[in-house]
């Protein structure tokens, strides 16, 4: 009953310190999602925190990679019209919204 036409499955890293490109790792499941709705020609996505569940990526730095991907992806690729970050747990929202408050 999702409310969706597609999802679009973006595995994140597993937390392992930091030492281990996971910042990189986590980079790339944003602009590669981004793209494949480009190619599918979706005008919206909706991301999840990834990787900050059961794969223990810190949330901070999860939220500012995610922000800082997308923001870079919509300056150069006007199709998509809306992104949304859907926070679960109202500690991953106070950090999203700091975040994007700092951000843009």
């Amino acid at each position: 009953n999702l409310p969706a036409k597609h999802v679009i499955h973006a595995v994140g890293p597993v937390w392992r310190g930091g030492n281990h490109h996971e910042g990189e790792l986590l980079a790339s499941c944003y602009r590669k999602s981004l793209a494949l709705a480009v190619r599918h020609g979706l005008k919206s996505i909706a991301f999840p925190c990834i990787s900050t569940g059961a794969y223990g990526f810190p949330i901070e730095p999860a939220t500012r990679i995610a922000v800082r991907e997308v923001t870079r992806f919509l300056t150069e690729n006007p199709a998509i019209e809306k992104v949304v970050f859907t926070c679960f747990l109202k500690r991953d929202y106070e950090v999203c919204a700091k975040v994007l408050k700092e951000t843009l």
